[in-house]
């Protein structure tokens, strides 16, 4: 099926291996880590700068969707159609040698840390099967949007090699809740979509009804966030909401270490003139609204360097 046309200052972000069912090859994790590196261009001022904003971001997505062969159809084969990314590829792993799996396992960690890097709102569209690395993929973006009737996400690694699937398990617990992720890293268990619990940590947005439901949802989404809301401030809000969410783990990021970090906005500059109210969210507000000051965080700071 070919995919909807998307509005302006939207672009997709594709993943493509319907042979290996979608598998995270080192071919595969490299065409995503360029087409992200291709949409993250200029980290400069411009995230608290609407000028630099303009001239620097010009031309390049507010918005990526990010989609797989498995998105792109609802037939119902029992091959990649139903699969969003059954995670790395076991068989080039195996075959590879430990220098080269070390390369695919950093390159992977690259394209999850630059998912957060994008300076504005990623979708996920997961209509299938998403399976350890894959699921983490699906999961690490900032809006998924699952099928309720044929996604499902699975942490085999136990079940399968023996092995618990040790990373995919934190951007799966970090998105569905640790007792869900542990639920899942334990059992090595598939858990469909439509069974996710609809209140609590989870934050996934199933949607009920099929194709057209899917399709109609992500587009209502897309469009809002594409031609409806502005975009300088969703890429700080972004970036103000991973740092102060403690997005890359370790003592004293988010939470309580968050206003000790040395990056600010100048207290009147805001975004793109918006003033204080703006600028509070990323640097140590005096004004008795909370906000928080913000050294950029590990994984976020190649996305822009504010201003001291």
């Amino acid at each position: 099926m070919k995919l909807p046309k998307l509005p302006p200052k939207a672009a997709y972000l594709t993943l493509s291996n319907p042979t290996r069912r979608n598998a995270l090859s080192h071919s595969v994790l490299r065409s995503l880590r360029d087409q992200l590196h291709s949409y993250t261009v200029s980290p400069t001022a411009w995230l608290v700068d609407a000028e630099k904003w303009r001239t620097e971001r010009a031309g390049l997505p507010h918005v990526l969707v990010l989609r797989s062969d498995a998105s792109s159809s609802f037939s119902g084969s029992s091959g990649a159609a139903d699969v969003f990314s059954s995670g790395h590829d076991l068989r080039e792993l195996s075959a590879s040698g430990g220098d080269a799996a070390r390369d695919t396992f950093q390159l992977c960690a690259e394209v999850m840390s630059f998912l957060r890097r994008f300076p504005g709102p990623v979708v996920s569209v997961v209509t299938g099967l998403a399976t350890a690395a894959g699921a983490q993929l699906a999961l690490s973006a900032d809006l998924p949007i699952a099928c309720a009737e044929r996604a499902s996400f699975q942490l085999p690694g136990i079940s399968v090699l023996g092995l618990p699937c040790t990373s995919p398990v934190t951007a799966v617990s970090r998105r569905l809740g640790l007792g869900m992720g542990y639920r899942m890293f334990a059992l090595g268990e598939p858990v469909r979509a439509a069974d996710l619990p609809l209140s609590g940590s989870s934050n996934v947005e199933v949607v009920k009804g099929g194709q057209d439901a899917v399709e109609k949802r992500v587009a209502e989404v897309v469009e809002k966030l594409a031609a409806q809301m502005p975009a300088q401030p969703q890429a700080l809000g972004k970036w103000a909401f991973w740092t102060q969410a403690g997005f890359g783990g370790g003592a004293g990021r988010g939470g309580r270490g968050a206003p000790r970090r040395r990056g600010r906005v100048h207290r009147g500059g805001g975004v793109g003139g918006a003033g204080h109210g703006a600028a509070c969210a990323v640097r140590g507000c005096t004004g008795g609204h909370g906000g928080v000051s913000g050294e950029e965080d590990a994984g976020m700071a190649d996305m822009s360097r504010v201003s001291d």
